[in-house]
């Protein structure tokens, strides 16, 4: 019996080494000519394999019933053929028992492992470290100066994102406004939404102009990695000095540069909307 456990461990332990290299191959693609890789490969498949089956083996296996007794001194040759059939039929459904738990916990172990919003913000920025962004209709749901005049909303689906630029990067946000109030509006609203505490981002760095040409300067006088904006026209204009820009709208540019990208937010670009579903 012991003899027969052992095997059927061995034999586990096979299979598992062949789904674990085959799993390692996907994920690490190696070519047929570099062998010296492959036996690395292979050596690293069996001991995941080992360690994994050591903790398959450690996994409760489940409640089995005891045989009944036989009672009586004799029994037909009939009655012994069907205990051996059943116990061959039994060891035959734990062995695909095994491999089918085997095989879970290998795709468990798997697994992707979902990056942070920080490492997502850092890789779509493409490391870059300063950026300048307007305001209306990227950060507050407000869409024209006019109203501003009115008050100002920051957009509670693009704060997480925000909160994370903050943090890695040199921001600055800046819009046209038609009145001191306005501004005034813009900085009470980013102050009560805690960018000003929980992020890297002052008051000094939120800038207002009365033009777009206005905005259009300061954005080349930043000299920023990225620049984030709904207007097309001021996107097309710094297309040729900023190394990146992301146009925020639904349409995409009709004069697309390959340093332009498009999103219909800010925090769709991030993916923050489908982190959150």
């Amino acid at each position: 019996m012991a003899d027969s456990s052992k095997e059927e461990s061995v034999q586990l332990i096979k299979k598992l080494g062949a789904y674990v290299t085959l799993k390692l191959s996907n994920l690490f693609p190696i070519s047929l000519d570099d062998l010296g890789s492959r036996s690395v490969g292979t050596f690293a498949g069996m001991v995941v394999a080992i360690f994994l089956t050591w903790r398959l083996l450690r996994m409760p296996s489940g409640g089995q019933r005891r045989q009944p007794k036989r009672q009586g001194a004799s029994s037909s040759g009939s009655s012994v053929d069907a205990h051996a059939a059943a116990a061959m039929a039994s060891s035959g459904a734990r062995s695909s028992s095994d491999d089918s738990r085997a095989r879970h916990v290998v795709d468990e172990f798997f697994q992707p492992v979902k990056p942070t919003l920080m490492q997502v913000v850092r890789q779509k920025l493409c490391e870059g470290r300063k950026v300048t962004c307007r305001l209306l209709g990227v950060i507050l749901e407000e869409s024209t100066p006019e109203e501003l005049q009115k008050g100002a909303t920051i957009k509670p689906s693009v704060l997480e994102v925000l909160l994370e630029i903050t943090k890695y990067c040199d921001l600055y946000l800046m819009d046209r406004i038609l009145d001191d109030e306005s501004g005034e509006k813009v900085l009470s609203a980013l102050e009560e939404a805690g960018i000003f505490t929980s992020g890297g981002l002052v008051k000094d760095k939120v800038l207002f102009s009365s033009t777009e040409n206005g905005r259009s300067s300061f954005v080349r006088q930043l000299e920023p990695d990225w620049h984030i904006d709904t207007n097309p026209d001021i996107i097309f204009q710094l297309a040729r000095f900023i190394k990146y820009e992301l146009y925020v709208s639904a349409n995409k540019p009709e004069r697309p540069a390959s340093n332009v990208f498009n999103s219909p937010s800010l925090e769709d670009f991030f993916g923050v909307s489908n982190r959150s579903s």
